[in-house]
Formats: structure tokens, C-alpha cells, sequence
């Protein structure tokens, strides 16, 4: 009796033996399987924020780019409007030069047969005229086509004022960045000169 009570009580310890084998490897299992899932769940949280600071970083590299072009565009335009608005009767040469610099063709041409024309009223009215630049701002943007409002202190002395005026010129410029930054269009150009043909 003893030996059948003996090997009732190893088969019983063995059978307790076995479940909890079985109940610690699925013990094991489960949380191999947590542990795999929580590592998943970070890698692809990682990659998710890996790809929105990528996908911010180009935006902000998108603005910055924007900044700088209208930067470049209304210091263009600036530069421009304040060459422009300069002239002294007695040396006309460097005015028209400024007039047609960076400008396209089709606008330099328009802008030479109008320096003709003023020249026959500056230099009868001794005219001279020094600018300052007061400042220049995008006014719109279009594919790359910018449109840029530009203000100049003029200090103009003519035979009818010789004490001297002083007066704002405005200017609106059309500038195009695919086409080299040249200036297109000229809005204004008579402001520094009343009743000049533009």
C-alpha cells in the first residue's frame, strides 16, 4: 500500500511539476510577446517623429527660403528705386545707366525712349535730384513674380526751387526670380518728377 500511495504521490508531484513548467513557460511567452510589442510600438513611434521633424524641418527650410527671397526682391527693388530717383542735369549718363539696370529687355528699352523725353524737361530746369531709400516692402507674390512697393527721399533743386524740395518718391516694381531677378514692370517712376511722361 505504501508503494501504490508512493507512486500516486510522484505522479502527482510530477503532474504539479509539469503545470507549472507549462504555467511559467507561458508565463515567459506572454511576456516575450509584451516586451516585443512594446519595442514595436517604439520603433514606430520613433520613425512616426523621426518623419514629422523631417517633414517640419523642410517647412521651416521652405520658409526661410520665402524670407530670404523677399528679402532679395524688396533690396532689389530698393536699390533700384533709389539709383532711379538720383539725376543731375549736368551728367545724365550714369542716371539712364541706372534707369536700365536690371531691368529686362522689353522694360529697358521703354525706359531709354522715356529718359529721352524727361532729359528735354531736367536739363532745360537744371534739374538735380539726390535720394535717399526709406524702404521697401513685398506687396504681393505670385509664382515667383514679386511685387514690391519701394519709398525714396527725394532732395530735388531746379531752376524754379533752387532752395530745394524735398519729396517721397514711390515706386512699385515687378520683379521676376525666375528670369535672373530682372525687373519686368515699373509703377511710379514719375513720382520724383511731377507731369514727366512714364
Amino acid at each position: 500500500m505504501n508503494d501504490h500511495a508512493d507512486s500516486e504521490s510522484t505522479s502527482t508531484a510530477t503532474e504539479a511539476k509539469g503545470r507549472g513548467s507549462r504555467v511559467a513557460n507561458s508565463a515567459v511567452s506572454l511576456k516575450s510577446l509584451l516586451i516585443g510589442g512594446l519595442i514595436a510600438v517604439l520603433i514606430a513611434g520613433v520613425c512616426a517623429l523621426g518623419f514629422m521633424l523631417h517633414a517640419k524641418s523642410n517647412d521651416l527650410d521652405n520658409l526661410n527660403a520665402a524670407s530670404a527671397d523677399r528679402a532679395h526682391a524688396e533690396q532689389i527693388a530698393l536699390d533700384y528705386a533709389t539709383g532711379a530717383a538720383e539725376m543731375d542735369f549736368k551728367d545724365l549718363g550714369p542716371w539712364r545707366t541706372r534707369l536700365t539696370a536690371g531691368t529686362s529687355p522689353e522694360l529697358a528699352n521703354r525706359l531709354t525712349q522715356a529718359a529721352t523725353s524727361m532729359e528735354q524737361i531736367i536739363s532745360p530746369l537744371q534739374w538735380v535730384a539726390q535720394s535717399t531709400p526709406i524702404v521697401a516692402k513685398v506687396r504681393s507674390e505670385d509664382n515667383g513674380i514679386y511685387t514690391v512697393d519701394c519709398f525714396v527721399s527725394v532732395q530735388t533743386t531746379n531752376s524754379q526751387a533752387p532752395e530745394g524740395i524735398q519729396s517721397t518718391a514711390t515706386y512699385q516694381l515687378t520683379i521676376d526670380r525666375s528670369n535672373d531677378w530682372l525687373i519686368t514692370e515699373i509703377g511710379g517712376i514719375d513720382s520724383a518728377l511731377p507731369g514727366a511722361p512714364r
